[in-house]
């Protein structure tokens, strides 16, 4: 298999300065894709995207603006889009609240980002999915099958969206699934779960130990190629058996 499976292909990560996001960006510019490194945190976006010879664009996924803007600074650099990741999301020192009472400002804004995003940066970026087609990766989580409060209901609600928007989106030869992660060894988990939860998640799981963004990139990889050319509206786990579904 070639190791340029990607050359003169042109991917979008949101949430790529860091964490999974950066790991799938580095990935896909190491087999030649054109990458865009989409992020609110403009130091480290740039500086990844400089890192992979990519494109940075400061981007709010929620804004609707925003999420157009970022889809014409592609199309303007590279001309279509080949594929997008909706990996953004609100997580590093995320609230720890039940749904009854979270702060609804704090939940709505939440919503925004980590559901809502995702479809806004769809919406803009499909319309430049002009070379025959393309492929959405969206970012869900184990979350969505283990109660998780507002963030389980985000993930469950990524899940729906996927599928509608495969549903949708078919008949252009767009392509859309999602990866469900189990607990990843990110700084985003290590500041927002406490260490003994964290532990007792990890001693459940059948492969006995945390996974890395490095353990998720070859599904990520592998969704957004031409091998996965007839797969659509679904969602994988990688979770090392977290949840094992019949």
């Amino acid at each position: 298999m070639s190791s340029k499976r990607f050359e003169n292909k042109t991917i979008i990560v949101t949430g790529a300065a860091g964490g999974i996001g950066e790991a799938y960006a580095r990935a896909l510019a190491a087999e030649g894709a054109n990458v865009v490194v989409a992020d609110l945190a403009d130091e480290k976006g740039k500086q990844v995207a400089a890192d992979i010879g990519g494109l940075y664009v400061s981007t709010d996924v929620a804004d609707e603006d925003s999420a157009k803007a970022l889809a014409a600074a592609t199309a303007d650099a590279y001309g279509s889009i080949d594929g997008l990741v909706n990996n953004a999301a609100i997580y590093g020192g995320m609230k720890l609240d039940f749904l009854i009472t979270v702060p609804w400002d704090y939940y709505k804004k939440f919503m925004s980002v980590n559901l809502d995003g995702a479809l806004n940066v769809t919406r803009a970026v499909y319309r430049h999915m002009t070379n025959g087609g393309g492929a959405i990766v969206n970012q869900s989580s184990t979350a969505a099958w283990l109660y998780s409060g507002f963030y389980g209901l985000a993930k469950v609600g990524v899940n729906g969206l996927t599928q509608q928007l495969a549903t949708e989106l078919g008949g252009q030869n767009i392509r859309v699934n999602a990866i469900a992660p189990g607990p990843i060894d990110t700084e985003a988990t290590r500041t927002t779960t406490p260490k003994e939860m964290v532990a007792d998640i990890v001693n459940r799981l059948p492969l006995k130990r945390f996974g890395t963004p490095e353990d998720l990139v070859g599904m990520c990889l592998f969704l957004l190629s031409d091998e996965a050319g007839w797969i659509t509206g679904q969602i994988f786990n990688v979770d090392g058996g977290q949840v094992i579904r019949s």
